[in-house]
């Protein structure tokens, strides 16, 4: 390492978080930026991203000399070797070189990858799944998203683009994805999938309290909290819902790879507290083999918001422990 800091990124299709690491792995300063602000171009993302790595470096007092490495996970199919953004769902990329122009401006090395999968890599690395070997991880967000460790190492497929467990069909004849199938995880358990079960309720002349809020499109987590505590009823069977397919889609993935451990993240996760991994725990049996599930642990992530920001420094220590 030839500096003392490191900064990562949790770049999002609504905002980007920034923060940087000490050499002890702490958190010393941290920003965070709507993307709106910088239009919906390639490059005013690009412009965007660097602004944020200029105002981490100014306001938190460091030399710019004594930075080391910048990572960052967002959206989409990213080619990690080459830093190239083939597509994103949620921001204007296709077959885009970040890595270059970021490389260019502070001259030091530039790490990007799926958002998911690096914000899993960081829960075995720094968070829950510490100390195990086989994890998967699913992220319960406007989206849904999956990520792999298996013998120790992230799982991402051919050309980086698997681990996408959020658009297993689960039910052919289901509701439309974002992605043009039907009956995807995603189109059911994730934020957009129980927006629309909501939505679809109060269109038949139920009443929630959710529905002033799903006017614009998908909904506050933290709406969906106090909703969920006033006990509000058609919100209830949404996130059971979207808890019983989830259930589902886990049971398969235990199956498939019997890992020691199953975690559940993402900003819907965060906001309803255990009652994700709660309600999935107690379901999950009947979707999978006694004896797989049996060594098989499910817990809630342990660093919040934060996941992806820990996975672009293990992004870091891995290249350079590669190195040495």
């Amino acid at each position: 390492m030839k500096g003392k800091y490191n900064i990562c990124l949790d770049i999002g299709g609504t905002k980007i978080l920034g923060v940087i690491f000490n050499e002890n792995h702490e958190i010393v300063y941290r920003v965070k930026k709507l993307t709106k602000e910088f239009g919906d171009s390639a490059s005013n993302v690009e412009k965007m991203i660097i602004s944020v790595v200029k105002e981490i470096i100014k306001k938190s007092g460091i030399d710019k000399k004594e930075l080391n490495a910048i990572a960052a996970g967002a959206p989409g199919v990213i080619d990690q070797d080459a830093g190239i953004v083939l597509f994103s769902p949620n921001l204007p990329w296709r077959d885009y070189d970040i890595r270059t122009p970021i490389e260019k401006e502070f001259g030091v090395p530039f790490f990007i990858g799926n958002d998911v999968n690096t914000g899993v890599y960081g829960e075995y690395k720094y968070g829950v799944a510490q100390g195990y070997e086989y994890v998967v991880g699913f992220f319960v967000g406007t989206g849904m998203g999956c990520g792999i460790v298996l013998n120790g190492k992230l799982y991402t497929g051919n050309k980086f683009k698997g681990a996408e467990a959020g658009h297993m069909i689960l039910d052919p004849e289901g509701p439309l994805c974002g992605c043009g199938q039907r009956g995807c995880l995603e189109a059911f358990s994730s934020k957009k999938g129980i927006s629309a079960y909501i939505r679809e309720q109060a269109a038949h002349g139920r009443e929630t309290m959710m529905a002033e809020h799903l006017e614009a499109g998908t909904f506050r987590s933290k709406y969906l909290r106090k909703a969920l505590k006033k006990k509000d009823v058609v919100s209830i069977e949404a996130v059971d819902r979207a808890c019983h397919w989830l259930a589902v889609a886990t049971g398969n993935m235990v199956n498939i790879f019997s890992p020691d451990i199953v975690l559940f993240g993402g900003g819907v996760v965060e906001a309803t507290g255990d009652l994700f991994c709660d309600k999935v725990k107690d379901e999950v049996g009947r979707y999978c083999l006694p004896s797989i599930i049996s060594t098989c642990e499910f817990k809630s992530g342990a660093l919040g918001d934060d996941a992806i920001l820990w996975g672009g420094l293990a992004l870091i220590e891995d290249a350079e422990a590669a190195k040495a």
